[in-house]
């Protein structure tokens, strides 16, 4: 299926990511030249990222990871730009060489990027180089969000959820997909749903992946029924709430309050925004993993920080919590398309409070991963998504 370009407002333009030598030189020297604070004894992580362990990751980003490589491996797959509502929307496309391969649009969370998928790429959309069967096939869409990444500059104000959702639909008629999937996880997972429900013509499946981390985070902004819970389970959520917060919600209440004041150290401070980002990989990876990089790989990690710092949308990224928690735009209603969801790092509560009725045909659990899936677990990831959508094809 070719591009379906009708005029130049609708142009699908090639991408490349081109890093400049100057831009790159003055990343390394702004890491040579970092001002380190001191830290109180024995803080460890509780107070936030330790000093030893940062200064060690930061060393690491400016004389052992080698951003070219990274970049070389980004734009192996095709890349494009297109301007929607006023917006430059940034996206990776992939075909599949199976003729009757599925279109697939994934949509990634914060703070992550398109080098979330860069594992998952390949044996989504040729399984059959990858041991799998090619009837599993998938054509492969996966933007930038407005504000990240690529998806730069934000010119307006109102690219809250339903804005990003509706262009992320134009997007998909703009390259010619009537019939697709929609697979998210975090932002993603909002998209998702929303793409379910108001474009249920065209969705043959919406699948979500979650970990009780992310759940209990938003507990206060989508409350959680505890009605039908037994005494024991409600005490379980309890302590769940009690784990994560309020003291990990932290950014959260910053970025949907003061987004342009945080702004200043993430944009200005490529350590401010390591640290910033490297917290959240620590927090809400699988527990069993004691650093970040036990979890995802780190070149992999470093990869969706040097993004954030390269393209400034730490700033950017940071208006779109401001942005959802100041939109008129309400929530959709629920969708009849057919919903699946995979839980990483699973906890049998979740269920429970998100599914108590099993309406949702597909439910997977996994004891490994976490928030970040897609980099965690991706084996597992794209084993779940071949799964939903074997029989919706």
């Amino acid at each position: 299926m070719a591009f379906d370009v009708t005029d130049a407002m609708s142009a699908v333009r090639p991408f490349r990511v081109e890093i400049s030598d100057h831009t790159l030189e003055d990343l390394h020297n702004r890491l040579a030249q970092t001002r380190w604070p001191d830290q109180l004894p024995e803080s460890g992580w509780g107070r936030g990222v330790p000093l030893d362990y940062l200064r060690g990751l930061a060393e690491y980003w400016r004389t052992g990871f080698d951003w070219r490589e990274q970049e070389t491996r980004l734009n192996a797959f095709p890349q494009f730009t297109t301007e929607i509502d006023d917006q430059t929307i940034h996206f990776l496309h992939v075909r599949s060489p199976e003729p009757n391969a599925l279109p697939l649009i994934i949509s990634h969370g914060y703070p992550g990027s398109i080098a979330e998928f860069i594992e998952i790429i390949g044996p989504l959309t040729d399984p059959r180089a990858y041991g799998g069967d090619p009837g599993d096939a998938f054509h492969v869409v996966a933007p930038s969000i407005p504000g990240f990444g690529f998806s730069v500059p934000v010119r307006k104000t109102g690219w809250a959820m339903p804005r990003i959702t509706r262009a992320f639909a134009e997007l998909m008629d703009r390259l010619g997909y009537e019939r697709y999937g929609a697979q998210g996880g975090d932002i993603g997972a909002g998209i998702t749903g929303m793409l379910a429900s108001t474009q249920p013509e065209h969705l043959v499946g919406a699948h979500a992946n979650t970990d009780p981390t992310a759940f209990i985070l938003l507990g206060a902004e989508i409350p959680i029924d505890t009605s039908g819970l037994s005494a024991a389970e409600q005490d379980h959520v309890t302590r769940l709430q009690k784990q994560f917060q309020p003291d990990a919600k932290g950014y959260l209440q910053i970025q949907s309050t003061r987004p342009q004041t945080i702004a200043y150290a993430l944009h200005d401070s490529p350590v401010g925004q390591l640290a910033w980002i490297v917290e959240k990989f620590k927090e809400w990876t699988n527990p069993a993993a004691d650093l970040p990089e036990a979890a995802v790989d780190r070149d992999q990690l470093l990869t969706n920080v040097s993004i954030y710092w390269f393209t400034g949308t730490g700033a950017t990224a940071a208006n779109f919590l401001y942005e959802s928690y100041h939109s008129d735009e309400g929530w959709v209603p629920p969708s009849d398309v057919p919903q699946g969801t995979a839980v990483f790092n699973s906890d049998p509560i979740l269920r429970r409070l998100l599914d108590p009725e099993h309406a949702i045909g597909h439910w997977s659990e996994f004891e490994r991963g976490g928030h970040f899936a897609a980099m965690e677990e991706p084996d597992l990831f794209v084993g779940d998504i071949r799964a939903f959508f074997r029989d919706l094809r």
